[in-house]
């Protein structure tokens, strides 16, 4: 891969259900984002949605997208994002994160997933940027911090590190249907305490948050919806120069908060 003079920054981004596609302001959240963003050779999706051990990288070249949801209308899973494979950007992962003891598996008739294709067909509509999408081997924080940190060289190499998850996610206390911004009081409690946690560069609180921060049990029941924002805070880690807010406010009642790291 072609080296940039520009080291990339790394984002944590809540993704949305294929319903975001219809938020008109969502999307133009996203967008404008992307327009921000300096244009990356390839990017690196970890997304809540694919967890496997050992770590593995999805398919190498356009295939099918991966609808891992149900109970949508039809059109939503007719929705297509054919970008370009990064089979170079795969050989570079293997490089970085393989070793004795941790192999790198590939899966390359894994499509992305909508953590992946759902934002990114927002952010880059032309689908013409190469993407790569790859599992979270694991939901401890600090593993994932470190895999984060392994995989920092890439941003050298102009490559866009997105972890995609939910700023907060419990779907039993969702409000479907909800897209007026106003949260619940738990989730804004988190919200908060997440924003300042991250902007202030509080990485020890951030990986113990189910022990710091309030509501911590209740914003996520299960956190594979957090964890890839640890994934993004490690590629950050040895350079840190700061983090900012992106997007924010509630959709369904789930905080979309969404972070741009340097």
């Amino acid at each position: 891969m072609a080296t940039t003079a520009e080291r990339m920054p790394v984002l944590y981004l809540s993704h949305g259900a294929p319903p975001l596609a219809d938020d008109a302001t969502w999307t133009a959240e996203l967008a404008a984002w992307s327009d921000d963003l300096p244009r990356p050779s390839a990017v690196l999706v970890v997304s809540a949605h694919w967890e496997s051990a050992p770590t593995t990288v999805g398919a190498t070249e356009t295939v099918p997208l991966t609808y891992d949801f149900w109970g949508f209308p039809q059109r939503y899973y007719e929705v297509t994002y054919p970008a370009p494979g990064a089979p170079e950007l795969a050989a570079d992962v293997r490089g970085l994160l393989a070793r004795p003891g941790h192999d790198v598996h590939s899966d390359p008739h894994r499509g992305l997933d909508h953590g992946a294709y759902v934002p990114l067909k927002e952010m880059f509509p032309a689908a013409d940027v190469p993407v790569l999408q790859m599992s979270m081997p694991s939901l401890d924080p600090r593993e994932l911090f470190t895999l984060g940190q392994r995989l920092a060289p890439l941003r050298d190499q102009g490559v866009l590190i997105v972890g995609s998850g939910f700023t907060t996610h419990n779907l039993s206390l969702a409000d479907f249907g909800d897209t007026s911004g106003h949260g619940p009081g738990w989730g804004r409690e988190f919200d908060a305490w997440a924003t300042e946690a991250v902007e202030s560069g509080d990485v020890d609180a951030v990986l113990d948050f189910e022990n710091r921060a309030p509501a911590a049990r209740i914003a996520h029941p299960r956190t594979e919806h957090f964890a890839p924002l640890f994934v993004s805070l490690g590629a950050t880690a040895d350079d840190w120069a700061g983090a900012h807010s992106t997007v924010d406010g509630f959709w369904y009642g789930m905080a979309k908060r969404s972070f741009q790291l340097h």
